[in-house]
């Protein structure tokens, strides 16, 4: 089973499917196709990801360049690979937006924000001590492939500057406050 001349070992990757009939099996696929031999498979279906889609970790016994095939066909079918071994492939950033958000339409802002940055909005908790009318704040969270969150920051500077909002970047983006 080793190709390349290296011994096979266990390798893990996590996995984000859709609930829907037939993904684990079209996860599991490049692992056969690539010559992986699967150890186990963990998973919740009754926990969902932020996303809506369900958690899925699969160890496998691979050489590195059978485990590199197969993460690469588990991307080429269309499966979000979140994590292989140590490489992460999605990161995240939390920001604080606050002014009249509730007043000024608080769904807006962060439909805004998702259809410009092409990012899900993974957490999202607003507060508002004086009632709607008055200053209010939100700490968003959101989730990007790897090396997109500065672009993604750009976009949530740009709505935050186009709508009044004071940005306060928790982590994820250069970690200011503008």
């Amino acid at each position: 089973m080793s190709r390349g001349g290296d011994e096979p070992h266990a390798h893990t990757v996590r996995l984000e499917l859709a609930d829907e009939p037939g993904e684990l099996l079209r996860a599991l696929e490049p692992v056969v196709d690539d010559g992986g031999d699967l150890l186990s498979i963990r998973y919740e279906r009754a926990d969902v990801t932020p996303r809506g889609r369900i958690p899925v970790e699969i160890d496998v016994a691979a050489t590195p360049d059978q485990f590199v095939a197969i993460v690469a066909g588990l991307r080429g079918a269309g499966i979000d690979v979140v994590q292989a071994e140590t490489e992460r492939y999605s990161e995240s950033f939390t920001v604080v937006l606050s002014g009249r958000l509730v007043e000024a339409g608080l769904s807006e802002t962060v439909t805004r924000i998702r259809a410009e940055s092409d990012v899900p909005i993974t957490k999202l908790s607003l507060s508002a001590p004086d009632g709607t009318r008055d200053v209010s704040s939100v700490r968003l969270t959101g989730s990007t492939p790897k090396g997109e969150v500065e672009r993604a920051m750009g976009v949530v500077r740009d709505v935050a500057a186009d709508e009044g909002l004071r940005l306060i970047e928790l982590d994820g983006g250069t970690g200011g406050d503008s």
